[in-house]
């Protein structure tokens, strides 16, 4: 039998294709099935149970076993809605993760833009932006919104660390650029590891039978994982050696 998807005979698009992050949560839902199953583990073992002495004249203590299967779906259930719930403080610390370091960033971008500040006359605008991510952090802001401002900030920065050559060798300048470069590496790796998180979430959701009827139950949702900004993806795109 030839394979489904022939990476030999295409078809292929050799233009590319870029590919985005649906900002959209999905609602998990059952069906008319999944609620006739569970009536099914509670009505057909009792019937059974009763039938059974009821035709062979045994003792009716027989009949106690039918609810067995239903209490074992219970305790299933049980199991399904704690893991849930530990499930879900897990993101909780993924997410303050990359909220501290997101944080610890800004710091030493506000710092960096202190210190440049004292060199060379900054445009205002970079200092009101500086202001702008402390006010961001104390509110609250959305984690994406400010990892993109952060970005942003850092993109107006650095080249004016490049137009004056001599700031290089400022020592304090130096060590808050190596602790820029570093606290991103940080981000990305604490993004990854929120990610697979969220994946988890999101396939376990829809684990038929328990974890599904679960979640639906509870109305959990799909969870929407890091979503890299349209300035971040144009910057990627660029030639940064010109």
């Amino acid at each position: 039998m030839a394979n489904f998807l022939d990476e030999k005979t295409g078809p292929v698009n050799a233009a590319g294709r870029d590919v985005n992050v649906i900002d959209k949560q999905a609602l998990v839902t059952i069906g008319v099935g999944s609620t006739i199953f569970e009536i099914c583990l509670w009505i057909v073992p009792i019937v059974i149970a009763v039938l059974i002495p009821w035709l062979t004249g045994e003792t009716w203590f027989i009949a106690a076993a039918g609810i067995i299967p239903g209490l074992i779906w219970l305790y299933i259930k049980m199991k399904a809605e704690n893991y849930f719930q530990q499930l879900e403080q897990k993101l909780q610390a993924d997410a303050s993760t990359i909220d501290n370091y997101i944080e610890q960033r800004v710091v030493i971008l506000e710092n960096l833009a202190s210190l440049i500040n004292r060199a060379i006359e900054l445009d205002k605008d970079v200092m009101k932006s500086v202001a702008g991510l402390r006010s961001g952090i104390q509110q609250g802001e959305d984690r994406n919104t400010m990892s993109s401002q952060v970005d942003t900030l850092a993109g107006r920065l650095f080249p004016q660390v490049e137009a004056y050559p001599e700031l290089k060798s400022h020592q304090e300048i130096a060590d808050a650029i190596q602790q820029n470069s570093y606290l991103q590496r940080e981000i990305t790796a604490a993004r990854t590891v929120y990610n697979n998180r969220v994946n988890q979430w999101n396939r376990d959701i829809f684990d038929w039978p328990a974890k599904q009827i679960v979640a639906a139950k509870q109305q959990y949702t799909t969870r929407i994982p890091f979503i890299a900004s349209a300035e971040t993806k144009q910057r990627a795109r660029s030639n940064f050696f010109n």
